[in-house]
């Protein structure tokens, strides 16, 4: 299946490439006031985004404060946000192309970079941090690299525990999550948190109906319907406020929201009604849903916790021990979770203790919550 999902990804990029690459990524290089003085010792860092950019509050940000943590602690060291401005998987590998000869580590973004295989045997010198994605060979094959470190998350670990939650907390019975792009990793949060309403329902008493929008369905990357609520974009704010008012129109009190940039619309929407929460990913979004004073829409926040192993590994690259490796990452590693801290969440005590109770057995393996190529569905999952 991963070749056959590499092949697809290698013929649109083929498709992308026919129809033409815009400027030069370098003219989208962001400036910033993070990195210190460059020295002769200080590693030379990119990071490549998507078109939300370094700021969207979530994903990259994420891995971008991994670099930034690796830089208080390593002061000669450098970083330069690159900006990906259209999301094309063709014109994410040409902007890590351009810069490739200029820095020592390359840290990019996204399951759209999976195609720097061929560049990073080109240029054995530079370092690879990937995220949401393994590397392809020419023949669209994955491979691993001995200067590419590429992680990969369980989502539906995660996703999971929003979806627990969201079953919990809900008034209405009716709640939904809204994803950027169907890439693997949305789709993982996506049957993730179905698996987790589906767990309480089962399990906890909880009634909760998942809602899903027929004319936003998604479809993977092997073309497959996978429904759900996508945006079609990770920047697209207004686009992600027309499909929250749309949920909210339904009945929708409780969203999870996986979207990057493009789900600060769904924010917005949240914050216009009343009584609607949402339920931030990656990264703990608790500040992104003040309204006034202390009115608050973010529930809680499900964690893949990508800064932390970005900057392991830029300290690996330092001190000689970095080594190519396709990683898979998950609870077992505390790299996926959920926002429990006292003044970041608004969650029940008992729901909280439901949540930690199940996952917990996620941890073990008792529960493996279904993921876009894992062979199950939100419907029949391992532990349901």
């Amino acid at each position: 299946m991963r070749k056959f999902i590499a092949a697809m990804l290698c013929l649109v990029m083929t498709a992308s490439l026919l129809a033409g690459c815009g400027g030069s990524s370098k003219d989208n290089a962001e400036s910033t006031t993070a990195a210190a003085e460059a020295s002769g010792e200080g590693l030379k860092i990119a990071i490549v985004s998507s078109p939300s950019g370094v700021d969207d509050g979530s994903f990259n940000q994420n891995n971008y404060n991994g670099i930034l943590a690796f830089i208080e602690e390593n002061p000669d060291a450098t970083v330069t946000p690159v900006k990906e401005p259209t999301g094309d998987v063709a014109a994410a590998v040409q902007a890590v192309a351009d810069i490739v000869a200029d820095y020592d580590v390359i840290v990019c973004c996204g399951f759209q970079f999976a195609g720097i295989g061929t560049l990073a045997e080109e240029n054995p010198d530079v370092d690879f941090i990937l995220v949401d994605s393994y590397p392809t060979n020419a023949d669209g094959e994955e491979a691993v690299y001995d200067n590419v470190y590429a992680m990969q998350f369980k989502e539906q670990e995660a996703g999971f525990c929003a979806g627990v939650a969201a079953a919990l907390e809900t008034k209405t019975n009716k709640v939904a999550v809204v994803n950027g792009i169907a890439y693997p990793s949305n789709v993982n949060y996506q049957y993730g948190f179905m698996s987790g309403v589906n767990y309480a329902n089962k399990n906890y008493g909880s009634k909760a109906e998942i809602v899903e929008l027929p004319s936003y369905a998604g479809t993977d990357v092997t073309g497959a319907n996978v429904g759900g609520n996508y945006i079609g974009s990770f920047n697209d704010e207004a686009t992600g406020k027309v499909v929250g008012k749309a949920l909210i129109d339904e009945g929708v009190d409780v969203i999870l929201v996986a979207a990057g940039g493009a789900g600060n619309g769904v924010f917005t929407a949240a914050k216009e009604a009343d009584g609607v929460y949402c339920i931030g990913c990656d990264v703990d979004q608790f500040d992104d849903g003040v309204v006034d004073g202390d009115k608050n829409i973010i529930l809680t926040s499900c964690l893949k916790v990508m800064d932390m192993n970005v900057e392991l590994q830029l300290n690996k690259v330092k001190d000689g021990s970095f080594k190519g490796e396709n990683a898979l990452l998950g609870a077992d590693t505390d790299s996926t979770g959920y926002v429990k801290e006292e003044g970041r969440h608004q969650m029940s005590e008992d729901t909280i203790t439901k949540i930690d109770e199940a996952f917990a057995k996620v941890k073990s393996g008792e529960i493996v919550p279904a993921a876009n190529f894992n062979e199950m569905t939100p419907d029949n999952f391992t532990g349901l």
